[in-house]
Parts: structure tokens; C-alpha cells; sequence
């Protein structure tokens, strides 16, 4: 009998591959042009990107406050991140800035739990441990 794959899990392993290709790709840009020189690029690439989906699916945004609120603070942080992510990899190794930074879960786990209350399991509990060790494992 063959197994059923779940579209988000497709789309969940479409991502895995595309942010382990922005990692790589950002390494390379930085051996080329400086961290800021490099954002200006991925920010030229994020907007040819969201421009495209936009007119592909015939975009009308919903309007709601806090929507967009946190709509635009997600951008801000992703750009932020996006600068801090470049000048750590461009100064660092790549294998550890990458990995270490691709524990963030750890940080948004624990502000769903804070925040919005959402129950984590001991497993979940047992991962950010793990995370964390790794970190220090990573950076020493």
C-alpha cells in the first residue's frame, strides 16, 4: 500500500531545501561583496519573488490591524536577522553560524509557551536541552 504525503510535509521539505540554499548562498554572496552589499541583493531578490506570487495569484491583502502589525514586524525581524545572519557568516564558519542559528524554533517554542499558552511536551522539553547543548557544542 503506498504511503500518503501530506502537502505540508512537501511543503515543509521545499523549505528545509530552500533556507539550507539560502545558508549556502549567503556564504557565497559574502565572499564577494560586504554583509550590507549582500542584503541589498536578497531584499532585490525577496521583492522579484513577492511581486511575482502577488500578480500570479491576483493579490487583494486583507486589512486588519493587528494582521498587518505583525505582518510588518515580521519583516523587520527577518531583515534584522537576515543582516546579523550575513555578518556572522561572513565572519564565521559557515557550518556553525547556520546550525547554530537554526535552532530559532527553541526561541519561538518558547514564546508560544510564554505568550499564547501553548503546552510543550516533555520530548519538546528534552529537544530545547538538546538545542541548547548543541549550541555550546557548535560554538566551542
Amino acid at each position: 500500500m503506498p504511503m500518503k504525503i501530506e502537502s505540508w510535509f512537501v511543503l515543509t521539505l521545499m523549505t528545509l531545501v530552500l533556507w539550507g540554499l539560502w545558508g549556502f548562498f549567503t556564504r557565497l554572496s559574502t565572499k564577494y561583496v560586504d554583509p550590507k552589499s549582500a542584503l541589498i541583493y536578497e531584499v532585490i531578490g525577496t521583492v522579484i519573488v513577492g511581486v511575482t506570487v502577488m500578480a500570479l495569484a491576483g493579490f487583494k491583502p486583507q486589512l486588519h490591524p493587528r494582521g498587518a502589525l505583525f505582518g510588518i514586524l515580521t519583516g523587520v525581524v527577518v531583515t534584522l536577522g537576515s543582516v546579523t545572519f550575513l555578518y556572522a557568516v561572513s565572519q564565521g564558519k559557515t557550518a556553525v553560524v547556520v546550525t547554530v542559528s537554526a535552532l530559532y524554533p527553541v526561541v519561538t517554542l518558547a514564546l508560544a509557551f510564554a505568550f499564547l499558552h501553548e503546552p510543550i511536551t516533555f520530548k519538546q522539553v528534552m529537544g530545547i536541552i538538546a538545542a541548547l547543548i548543541a549550541i555550546v557544542l557548535f560554538a566551542t
